[in-house]
């Protein structure tokens, strides 16, 4: 018997180390001889470096770096296994987390993921993969374009502030000083936002409220943002307005399509080939995966869908546990997934759930392995009597 247990993070309570560990104790307690394949993965969202980084035997760098206000804050990047590969996570230096509770868009910056890559480029790495996820910004790009070099000048030659509020004064772009490294690079964005850069569905109306932003505000950025898109062509030629994954993370992923040589896929599809899913996926007889939460979302290339879909591919049947389960996941059954279960056992608090997460992750694993197995266990039960 072969299970391969690819879980993402639980939120707030598990890593995806630690998620993946508890499935394999609740799978072991009912099956000692099981062959267990433990493949945390994430979607580009937080903890997709820490994934790689422990799937490829690489390891991390700690960077003083500026954080979303521009305080100074210690970041890391992660080095693949390969030593070649430089693995950004964006969360790390300009993530929500970072920024304190009340803060908005309007003033928050990616400088400092702009500083993670320029250290990077001074180490030596050449090819980097930029996980978008969990970010706190919404100004295109400008602050990361800034770190590395391209000077945002105002009317009076001046350096514009950091933040989505200053886009709007912006009055040229100047490209001379920005680093000449990249244009040897290679950049994978790993990111499963497909929204435009600016309008009803871009990243200031979709992502601006989720990041602190009223709806005067809203509009605010929005507003900048397609001023600062039409100061983009006017230096490169690529239009932004509405490009696919141009507002992914307030905007950057326009800011790397327009700057870097770089190639955005989803999230999960960049973790599940650097860990060799598909391989592991051979001789199988079963994947349990899952999230902090499951709901119509996971079907947009969430960690579990995509999971599923390439575990299906494989014709390996799929279960995925999750802490919540909410409305919208009857799709999910048309990707190879047997059941979409929640770990909870009993009416409980939030608190109470997160103290408990790994046991009762771990336990419900072990009820879902028991029901899915369960001619398995029966043949054996009727060989002992």
């Amino acid at each position: 018997m072969k299970i391969i247990i690819a879980p993402d993070s639980f939120k707030g309570s598990m890593s995806a180390v630690e998620a993946a560990n508890s499935m394999n104790k609740g799978i072991h307690s009912v099956f000692e001889n099981a062959e267990t394949v433990l493949l945390p993965v994430g979607d580009g969202g937080e903890g997709t470096m820490e994934t790689l980084v422990a799937a490829t035997g690489g390891y991390e760098r700690e960077v003083k770096v500026s954080d979303p206000l521009g305080n100074e804050v210690s970041a890391t990047y992660g080095i693949l296994g390969d030593s070649k590969t430089c693995v950004i996570e964006m969360a790390t230096a300009s993530g929500l987390k970072l920024a304190p509770e009340g803060t908005s868009p309007l003033n928050t910056t990616t400088y400092g993921t702009g500083q993670l890559i320029k250290q990077g480029l001074d180490d030596g790495f050449a090819n980097f993969i930029l996980a978008l996820g969990g970010s706190s910004t919404n100004d295109g790009g400008a602050g990361m374009l800034q770190a590395l070099g391209m000077k945002l000048l105002d009317r009076k030659g001046k350096e514009v502030r950091f933040g989505g509020g200053a886009l709007n004064e912006i009055y040229e772009i100047d490209p001379r000083g920005f680093d000449q490294r990249i244009r040897s690079g290679n950049f994978m964005i790993a990111s499963d936002v497909q929204n435009p850069l600016i309008g009803s569905n871009g990243a200031s109306y979709v992502f601006g409220p989720q990041k602190g932003a009223s709806k005067e505000e809203v509009e605010i950025l929005d507003t900048n943002m397609a001023h600062w898109a039409d100061k983009v062509k006017q230096v490169t030629g690529v239009r932004l307005h509405d490009r696919p994954g141009a507002g992914a993370a307030g905007g950057i992923g326009g800011a790397f399509q327009a700057f870097f040589p770089s190639v955005m896929n989803r999230g999960i599809d960049v973790v599940l080939g650097y860990i060799n899913m598909e391989e592991h996926l051979e001789g199988a007889d079963l994947v349990i995966t899952g999230e902090g939460k499951v709901d119509r979302q996971t079907t947009s290339g969430k960690t579990p869908m995509g999971v599923a879909q390439l575990a299906k591919q494989k014709e390996v049947p799929s279960i995925i546990i999750a802490g919540a389960v909410g409305e919208g996941i009857d799709s999910l059954y048309d990707f190879g997934v047997v059941s979409v279960t929640s770990m909870m056992s009993r009416p409980m608090t939030l608190k109470e759930a997160v103290n408990e997460a790994e046991n009762l992750l771990a336990s419900c694993t072990e009820q879902v392995v028991r029901a899915y197995f369960y001619q398995s266990l029966e043949s054996k039960r009727r060989m002992m009597l």
